[in-house]
């Protein structure tokens, strides 16, 4: 029987020795640190900054606004041909608390947009928002006095996608975008100044 350990390293502490000698260099001048079950054996060696990102970076839960025709491509997106399961996002939650994304789909009327703001301030930190379509994005062709012109006017949009309707695989395109955000932030520090 193989007993695993997960063995997290601080951000400020060497790794050097463990893989037989300095981690190689990348293409893009980080030091890569990379995993040798032979050497190694069941441990994993990495920063726990690395850790918490890469668990919430595959745990996103979205909570899809379908408002109007682009709902229909979002639908698509969490169906078998486009399978957001892969991204670990196939949860699709419709409880505010239990969501980190919203992604607003479709045009964002005033007489819905007090509702859209009041679930954005009801989801629970971090929490991110998409833009989904020319109406979500702009007010699209609707340039009328009920329409708003653009969710951004009342939320802080992460990322848009373009077109009417987008296509499945130009949102899978703005959640692997939002995985990258994710996978980049910098959480400890934010704990450290928020105590």
């Amino acid at each position: 029987m193989s007993v695993s350990i997960l063995r997290l390293v601080n951000a400020e502490s060497s790794v050097r020795g463990t893989c037989g000698g300095d981690p190689p260099i990348s293409m893009n001048g980080k030091r890569e640190l990379s995993y040798d079950s032979k050497i190694e054996g069941d441990v994993v060696v990495t920063r726990l900054e690395a850790a918490i990102n890469w668990f919430r970076k595959h745990s996103i839960w979205p909570m899809p606004m379908g408002l109007a025709c682009c709902a229909i491509e979002l639908m698509g997106a969490g169906a078998s041909r486009y399978d957001l399961a892969r991204f670990g996002m196939e949860v699709m939650r419709f409880s505010p608390r239990q969501s980190d994304v919203m992604i607003v789909a479709g045009t964002v009327t005033y007489k819905m947009a007090l509702v859209v703001k009041r679930l954005y301030e009801q989801m629970t930190e971090p929490k991110w928002v998409i833009a989904m379509g020319a109406c979500a994005s702009t007010g699209g062709m609707y340039r009328s006095y009920s329409v708003l012109q653009g969710v951004d006017r009342i939320l802080p949009v992460d990322f848009y996608v373009a077109g009417c309707p987008p296509r499945p695989e130009a949102l899978l395109e703005a959640l692997m975008k939002l995985q990258n955000k994710v996978s980049n932030e910098r959480v400890l520090a934010t704990l450290k100044h928020a105590g």
